[in-house]
């Protein structure tokens, strides 16, 4: 019997391939694989049409259970948690030898209150990167924050979507559009700076000074990267590590008030950092928290693959969750807001991570800080008024003086 069914279909094949002609309904019924000779037992279709999704994704999202959450249960120690986890997400970045940093000041502009540099030094051994620091003028150590730009698509700019940057026309206006577009018109940083923060923001890979990418090329650069041994999200985590890791060896900063602030993939970037630097005090993330299984369902942005590569820690969803991994800040002061409004991010996964958190932060007694907003009647946007709280709320965590 296989071996008529499989004359029939080099037939069906042979067919529709001289003809040039689609498949008729003889062939498709001809390519569906009897198993042991029972006819009833036909091969199931395989992907959904436009999703990029395999028709069994519900099945594999039942086996994700993140055995190792802390609200598993299977963990009576905080702490034992919490190095068990981290070394789990730790495994997934690159093993780097650090080397010296080398710092350079390439070009520099006072802003009034505040000394704007362009500054290159060696984030990895293998890369040398141009970053934007924001230093205020007085008598420091200062207050410092780490400020992650966000994905967006738009690779021309990086680090000049929250710095303002100088001496190339193309990317100051580019910037300009960005920020009115998304910020109410303000650089996050240079607001940041005017309140007495040093500020750094470094592009990650493929973006603004590291690129320019182009959003269609993602996808191969990830494959590239996972052939080459590492990963575009494991090496963007490393670098944003050495990034504080360079931030907390400046004279002007005070290393006991360090922050992260992000929005957008800025905002992933800005939670994990927090937690898996020690170094970080306080974090702020603006529009990037949900349940993996929320964005894993027809019509997500996130099934689009391409930019998706950038917040995936090979093995990692096999046993945590995004909040279990963000939950490793735990009790570090962590500040969440998402709109109501933003299609990328369902409110009930949204909210769902947030009661997921919420319950690793109580475990600790330290309910009062964590803070969580779902802002009614906003989008995917990081607008004054935000802003203004988020300022205000970090000050609050680090006591500026």
């Amino acid at each position: 019997m296989k071996k008529i069914c499989s004359i029939i279909l080099a037939a069906c094949f042979f067919v529709s391939s001289f003809t040039n002609a689609p498949t008729s309904v003889f062939a498709q019924a001809a390519v569906k694989e009897m198993v042991d000779g029972d006819s009833s037992a036909y091969q199931t279709n395989g992907v959904i049409s436009k999703q990029n999704l395999p028709v069994f994704y519900e099945k594999l999202k039942a086996k994700l259970t993140y055995p190792m959450s802390w609200n598993s249960g299977k963990y009576l120690n905080f702490t034992t948690w919490k190095s068990a986890a981290k070394a789990r997400v730790m495994a997934a970045l690159p093993t780097e030898k650090t080397v010296p940093f080398d710092a350079k000041v390439i070009a520099e502009e006072d802003r009034g209150t505040y000394i704007a540099q362009k500054i290159a030094f060696n984030i990895t051994p293998e890369s040398r990167v141009l970053a934007l620091l924001l230093i205020p003028k007085g008598k420091g150590p200062f207050p410092a924050a780490v400020l992650l730009h966000d994905h967006g698509a738009k690779f021309d700019i990086g680090k000049e979507k929250l710095i303002r940057s100088w001496g190339d026309s193309a990317k100051d206006v580019s910037a300009q559009l960005w920020v009115q577009k998304y910020f109410s018109g303000r650089f996050i940083g240079d607001e940041m700076a005017k309140r007495g923060y040093a500020v750094i923001a470094v592009d990650a890979l493929g973006w603004g000074d590291r690129g320019p990418l182009k959003s269609d090329d993602q996808q191969a650069l990830a494959s590239n990267m996972f052939n080459l041994g590492s990963s575009l999200g494991g090496l963007m985590a490393y670098e944003d590590i050495r990034t504080v890791d360079f931030l907390t060896v400046q004279p002007q900063v005070d290393k006991k008030k360090v922050v992260a602030v992000g929005f957008s993939m800025g905002a992933y970037r800005a939670w994990q950092l927090a937690a898996l630097s020690d170094k970080i005090k306080a974090g702020a993330s603006i529009c990037w928290m949900a349940e993996d299984k929320g964005l894993m369902i027809p019509g997500n942005n996130q099934l689009k693959g391409q930019s998706a590569f950038q917040m995936m820690l090979p093995g990692v969803i096999n046993y945590l969750d995004y909040p279990d991994v963000a939950s490793l800040a735990a009790p570090k002061a962590m500040l969440f807001y998402d709109g109501s409004d933003d299609v990328l991010f369902p409110t009930i996964s949204v909210q769902a991570a947030y009661d997921n958190m919420r319950k690793v932060w109580k475990s600790q007694q330290a309910d009062n800080k964590l803070e969580t907003k779902i802002w009614p009647g906003l989008g995917h946007v990081f607008v004054q008024e935000q802003q203004e709280a988020v300022f205000d709320w970090l000050d609050r965590q680090i006591t500026v003086k």
